[in-house]
């Protein structure tokens, strides 16, 4: 027994020597760049900063990335075992169930997902996000979609990147504008290194995280999409990453079917999108624990694997099947395996597990897991676009290149579901090797992109956040005054009128004050109507109309109405329209007290100086 103890002091003493060195050399590095930032200029530190963000997201890239690899191989070599994809099937759940332990055990039961919480952060926090957002997602996710959940790596890899850009600035005491950047270089770094595509990179952070921004942002943006592609595409095998190299020129005699795909995207996006957050409300309102909430949906996701493979993590090895052309790939193994001589039933098959892919997502992360739906888009537009080829080229109407429409479907979905179509277009581009394709891409890009902003104002990430009026990441104004608590802004030190027949007590309240309106509330407080002093002094100085005239006369229904949970850009919006310079705020139907126009004009010029001189 002494013995034991004694190695197991030995390790431990061994384990914190490693953690003190490992702590040691953060501080040096650290002091080193403190010392680089007193030397430089700001804009020479902004540049050295933007490399560092970029190698820290492209880092994250290749561990996810190989993670995700090494589990997918490891599950095939499996099933050329077994020759049935039970292991396929197995595999998610445990990977979900770990995921759902880790967030309760380490991560305090906790975690944001979805690139939404970039746009909060900027919107709403200032650009600053949780420190924990550079480790959480990694692991996560890690799990999730490494061992076969069906969702995307890339949301995580922007949420990753974006904290360590955010929480690089807030280490090194940056502005709000430069952390801002920072965040946005992250994004791009992330998006880069995921898909050797810095163009891609780029163009998502602009289009997605950062609609307002200057020229000079620009160089900083694209110095951390370029070390990001550039790290990964030296340390990460070509394998892994997801790129094309056989594309067929564009013929414009195909132009008519390239519109189609770009119609059907725009309503596949709206569908994925409305069925997604169906799915995502009723795992929110199950009454399971966490525990047996990630059995149920997992459970459910492990049958739809069974039948469909290709679902199994992020479903990239499949797009590359269906470019090939060489859909009987995706039946072997399967339980329809014996039907892989029948074009039709292959075109059923991958139609129909097109369709699937939302709820094999929805189950994914509703059960717990974490991913994204980037990934999935692409997934969806692939077998779209190889759908609507297959089928022409089957009924013999026309002979369409089936890789080159299961490319352009991925840019079709993708700019449907996120309103990125510069990002899909150059996307496609990027992992092609090339820009035969940028023609159909365009089309197909815009034409998705204009139906899906017809029927969904709003992009599929940010719906839920638009939907409570908390983000308007297009909108600086917007996104200033939704940073202020509306809460604090309620003067709830007035002096109230109850109903009355004569206006003896108005008189009394407006001698103890000096407010210019009173509110007239019943017994349960409920707002009555309002008092304007100025329209009323000639009635006070007589003492025969005070004692005659009864308060209903005098008072007035408010032109506008303020709510509790509205934002303050619809409030203003009330300001502008009524052209009143205060308003009453009710809760559920109880008065709670007036805001004024002033005050939410100081306070946004304050926090309008803030960010500044920060």
């Amino acid at each position: 027994p002494s013995y034991k103890i004694d190695q197991q002091s030995m390790l431990h003493k061994k384990t914190m020597s490693f953690k003190n060195l490992v702590y040691k050399n953060f501080r040096r590095l650290e002091r080193f760049i403190f010392l680089l930032k007193a030397m430089l200029t700001p804009r020479q530190f902004i540049y050295l900063s933007c490399v560092l963000v970029g190698v820290s997201s492209a880092m994250a890239v290749i561990i996810l990335k190989t993670f995700s690899h090494w589990v997918f191989k490891s599950a095939q070599k499996l099933d050329d075992v077994f020759h049935l994809p039970f292991s396929n099937s197995i595999l998610p759940i445990i990977g979900i169930i770990i995921t759902v332990i880790i967030i309760k055990k380490v991560l305090d039961g906790s975690i944001e997902k979805g690139t939404s919480q970039i746009m909060y952060a900027v919107a709403k926090k200032r650009g600053i996000m949780p420190r924990k957002q550079m480790f959480a997602q990694i692991i996560t996710s890690s799990f999730t979609v490494g061992m076969g959940g069906s969702a995307g790596l890339e949301s995580p890899i922007t949420i990753t990147g974006a904290a360590f850009g955010s929480n690089y600035a807030q280490n090194y005491r940056l502005s709000y504008k430069d952390r801002t950047l920072l965040l946005a270089c992250g994004v791009a770094a992330g998006i880069g290194a995921a898909f050797n595509a810095p163009i891609a990179g780029v163009l998502f952070a602009i289009e997605v995280v950062l609609a307002e921004i200057s020229i000079t942002a620009f160089i900083p943006i694209m110095i951390s999409a370029a070390t990001g592609a550039l790290v990964s595409t030296v340390m990460l095998n070509e394998n892994i990453l997801f790129s094309f190299k056989k594309v067929q020129f564009f013929d414009y005699h195909n132009l008519p079917y390239y519109i189609l795909l770009g119609v059907l995207s725009g309503l596949v996006s709206i569908n994925y999108a409305r069925t997604f957050r169906k799915i995502e409300h009723y795992f929110s309102g199950l009454k399971f624990n966490i525990i047996n909430k990630a059995l149920f949906g997992a459970g459910i996701l492990g049958v739809l694997i069974f039948l469909f493979p290709s679902l199994f993590g992020e479903g990239y090895e499949s797009i590359k099947t269906l470019a090939d052309s060489n859909p009987e790939g995706l039946v072997q193994n399967t339980i329809f395996e014996r039907f892989q001589e029948s074009k039709w039933i292959l075109l059923l098959f991958v139609g129909a597990t097109m369709l699937i892919k939302v709820y094999a997502t929805s189950l994914t992360l509703g059960a717990g897991g974490n991913g994204g739906n980037f990934a999935p888009s692409l997934f969806v537009g692939s077998y779209l676009g190889f759908c609507v080829a297959y089928f022409f080229n089957i009924i013999g109407f026309a002979k369409l290149p089936i890789g080159n429409f299961t490319l352009v479907g991925m840019a079709g979905i993708l700019s449907g579901l996120f309103h990125a179509p510069l990002t899909a277009i150059f996307l496609i581009a990027e992992i092609t090797g090339g820009y035969n394709l940028m023609v159909p891409l365009m089309i197909v890009s815009s034409v998705s992109f204009a139906i899906s902003k017809r029927f969904e104002p709003y992009s599929f990430d940010i719906k839920n956040l638009a939907d409570k009026g908390e983000v308007f990441t297009d909108n600086r104004d917007a996104n200033i005054l939704n940073s202020i608590d509306v809460a604090k802004l309620i003067q709830t030190d007035f002096k109230f009128i109850s109903v009355s027949n004569n206006l003896e007590e108005l008189v009394e309240k407006i001698q103890q004050s000096d407010a210019d309106i009173f509110p007239v509330l019943d017994e349960k407080n409920t707002l009555l109507g309002l008092i304007l002093l100025d329209e009323i002094r000639p009635i006070v100085f007589s003492q025969f109309k005070v004692k005659y005239t009864s308060t209903y006369e005098v008072m007035q229904p408010p032109k506008e109405i303020i709510f509790y949970d509205e934002t303050l850009e619809t409030i203003m919006e009330k300001f502008d329209t009524s052209g009143c310079k205060v308003l009453p705020v009710l809760k559920d139907g109880i008065f709670l007290g007036f805001i004024y126009k002033q005050l939410i004009l100081e306070k946004y010029r304050m926090r309008l100086k803030s960010m500044i001189i920060e």
